[in-house]
């Protein structure tokens, strides 16, 4: 092989050995992994500083927003950066009163007490999911036994939510609570909660404030509403169509808690038993002395007779000159009776979230006809048939006139739906289209030059190398004709093989090599063919 074909064989696989190193770093090296992210400016150069002196490789993703490292680097450079009290981070908890002074004042002792505490509260509130940062501004006043009234401490939170996170009521509850629990003496109410928007989260359910639903109960009205439209939508689709109907409910739902007690008194009047209490019954008599009576005279002044009873019981009257003698004497009954009263306490609680009324709205579109000729056309729905459909949908959210419920079905012919128009970008200027072609971009470059370097230097030496046969014994080379191995497709027959006149394919006779005229006419075509070919055209020509 002549020496500049060496060379080149020698660049041509230096330069693929090169690419293929390239594409190994350059693959390497889109494989970090995330070591902190959310880092402050003061943590960020600190732990920068300190990856420098380790020599360990970093990058920024997310603008800047994430530090990157090699993924089997990840834990052995957190251990390494936590024993070196790193990130240190914004948020100084309790560890702040490890640094205390000689001769610190109890004021600034009261101080860093409280900003530990902030701190303490501000990462335990920031470990909730959703929560991006928080600030935290406790009010501790200063307790005196002198005083007669001591004020009570409280507390306001700041947070910082992630975007599209919200909290909801049950999470900002425990929030409160945590931060009640965490100081002595602090009730919930004393605890303001604010969201970066500066709307209060915190606020009592019974303040004139909350005058409005919660997320909780308008959750709940929702899913009242939705359940009654998928049951409108249930009972008409297979009438009508899915396309062919469009139906909203509204509810009025009373959330408000009413609780009453009665006691009612029921008189025992009429022919009802009445029960007995209690009966007290008292009876007194006296004794009397005789006196006289009848009619005067000397038969009046007679001792009295004994007294006979007549046979027949009646009374005979007094005869003149008879006298009569009575005995007169007091008697008292009195009878007390006292009788059950009827009682009835009666306590009434009304449940939260009952339906006050319910107002159903259906839009139905017109009929769909198609004639014999394939023409299609629209048809309003007949007042009877809408009726019948206003019925159903009664039945289905069950329908109360006293309630006050209303129900309203129309029939109007629907709008079609224009086609939306596709993306007028072109696809070359798409963000999607970039992306991919700058994640490509370095890939496909290093395959492009290892391309060129194949067919455009190994591949040419390679075949230079072929076309030089080795001699034989007797020092003659074993040539092969030259125009069926360089062109075997002008031909169209393998190498070695000729054409005979009846169409067979003969192998080809190779040519005497004693014959020094045969060599010379061999040579002369190698070194000057048009000269040759010009004197084959004579030859053709003459013929």
């Amino acid at each position: 092989m002549p020496m500049p074909r060496k060379l080149m064989l020698a660049g041509g696989l230096a330069t693929i050995v090169a690419i293929l190193m390239a594409m190994l770093l350059w693959g390497r090296e889109g494989d970090y992994r995330v070591l902190y992210t959310n880092l402050s400016d003061k943590d960020g150069g600190a732990i920068i500083a300190q990856l420098q002196q380790m020599n360990v490789p970093y990058k920024y993703a997310d603008g800047g927003a994430a530090l990157l490292v090699p993924p089997d680097k990840v834990h052995d450079v957190r251990l390494k950066l936590a024993s070196a009290g790193l990130p240190k981070g914004s948020v100084v908890g309790f560890e702040l009163m490890e640094t205390q002074r000689f001769g610190v004042t109890q004021f600034q002792e009261r101080l860093n007490f409280q900003r530990g505490l902030e701190g303490e509260l501000t990462r335990s509130i920031q470990t909730l999911a959703g929560v991006q940062s928080a600030r935290i501004h406790l009010a501790l006043p200063n307790q005196n036994g002198f005083f007669r009234e001591q004020q009570k401490p409280s507390a306001s939170v700041v947070l910082n939510m992630y975007p599209g996170r919200t909290l909801d009521r049950g999470q900002v509850a425990g929030i409160v609570h945590l931060v009640s629990s965490s100081v002595p003496e602090m009730s919930t109410k004393a605890v303001s909660v604010l969201d970066q928007t500066g709307a209060l989260l915190s606020g009592t359910s019974d303040g004139p404030d909350q005058a409005g639903l919660d997320a909780q109960q308008l959750q709940y009205v929702r899913q009242i509403e939705a359940n009654y439209t998928q049951r409108i939508k249930d009972i008409l689709e297979p009438v009508l169509g899915a396309s062919n109907l469009r139906a909203q409910v509204n509810a009025e739902v009373d959330f408000s808690q009413v609780e009453s007690t009665a006691e009612e008194y029921k008189p025992n009047q009429g022919q009802a038993p009445a029960a007995v209490r209690s009966h007290q019954s008292s009876e007194q008599s006296g004794a009397g002395t005789a006196t006289p009576s009848g009619i005067p005279g000397a038969a009046s002044n007679q001792p009295p007779v004994p007294a006979t009873a007549p046979i027949n019981g009646a009374s005979q009257p007094l005869q003149a000159g008879q006298a009569n003698s009575t005995t007169s004497g007091s008697s008292r009954r009195d009878a007390v009776t006292n009788y059950e009263v009827d009682k009835t306490v009666r306590v009434t609680r009304n449940g939260t979230g009952t339906i006050k009324r319910l107002n159903a709205a259906v839009v139905v579109n017109h009929r769909t006809l198609t004639d014999a000729k394939g023409k299609t056309t629209t048809q309003a729905i007949s007042p009877e048939e809408l009726d019948k459909l206003t019925a159903l949908v009664r039945e289905t959210i069950g329908f109360n006139e006293q309630r006050g419920d209303s129900v309203k079905l129309i029939n109007t012919p629907f709008q079609g739906v224009k086609d939306e128009q596709p993306d007028a970008t072109p696809l070359w200027k798409r963000p999607e289209t970039i992306d991919i072609l700058r994640t490509l971009a370095v890939p496909g470059a290093l395959t492009l030059a290892a391309l060129i370097v194949v067919f455009g230097a190994i591949r040419p030496a390679l075949k230079a190398a072929q076309a030089v046969q080795p001699e034989d014994g007797n020092g003659r080379l074993n040539a092969v004709v030259d125009d069926q191995q360089e062109f075997p497709s002008m031909t169209g027959l393998p190498p070695g093989m000729v054409m005979s006149p009846d169409g067979k394919m003969l192998p080809a006779l190779g040519a005497p090599t004693g014959d020094s005229r045969l060599e010379s006419a061999r040579q002369l075509a190698r070194e000057n063919p048009m000269a040759v070919a010009s004197m084959m055209r004579g030859w053709m020509g003459r013929a």
